[in-house]
């Protein structure tokens, strides 16, 4: 058990080292006050530009690779490995706590992000081939609607089918991908209040399925 709460305990420390945050503490910004108000990279594409909101993405996904990949097999000074914690179960440890503390970083008052970024980090260490499956249905989402929550959404929620198609599947991945998804909706909640106002901003750029009357 010592070796489950050190790990999971570091990969929620790694989770709370916010990409926006930390660039923009460089920059002298703090997005949480600009745009959404929202640490993730959406906002800082809307708010910093293009190449600010690169950095965040790859720092969010990096850390959610990081813990999933990584942390897992590492040997830890003190730390020995329990060989009666099988190795999916502390990955997966890690892949949620990773995720929580992006959502709520100690660092940063526990005002994060969403957790879609370093939830993809996760995938491509635990889930590798659903990756590209949730990436699609975020693409068709957009272009469809043009909202970017509702894309994120969608594309978490493809990943528990996309799983469940596998043969034979692995219910305890399983089991965590339904977890994530609908932590990924309740993160998006706000979207959803704002989608049911009509106030919702849409990425106009990506809304290429738009009618040429629709208004934003």
């Amino acid at each position: 058990m010592l070796e489950l709460a050190v790990k999971s305990l570091i990969a929620y420390l790694v989770g709370s080292l916010m990409g926006a945050l930390l660039l923009g503490a460089c920059k002298g910004v703090d997005i949480r006050e600009l745009g959404s108000g929202n640490a993730g990279g959406t906002n800082a594409l809307r708010t910093q530009g293009k190449l600010f909101a690169a950095g965040v993405v790859v720092i969010d996904v990096a850390k959610g690779w990081l813990a999933a990949a990584w942390l897992p097999l590492a040997t830890l000074p003190g730390i020995p490995a329990d060989p009666a914690l099988a190795r999916e179960w502390l990955v997966l440890a890690c892949a949620t706590a990773v995720v929580v503390g992006h959502v709520y970083p100690v660092w940063f008052e526990f005002r994060g992000g969403k957790g879609a970024a370093t939830l993809i980090g996760v995938l491509l260490a635990a889930a590798p081939r659903a990756v590209a499956p949730a990436l699609a249905v975020w693409l068709i989402v957009a272009l469809a609607s043009g909202y970017v929550g509702l894309s994120t959404m969608c594309a978490a929620i493809a990943v528990p089918f996309v799983l469940a198609w596998q043969r034979p599947p692995d219910p305890l991945l399983l089991g965590f991908a339904i977890a994530m998804a609908l932590f990924v909706v309740y993160t998006h909640r706000t979207n959803i209040a704002r989608m049911r106002a009509g106030t919702e901003s849409r990425a106009r750029r990506l809304w290429l399925l738009r009618s040429r009357t629709a208004v934003r």
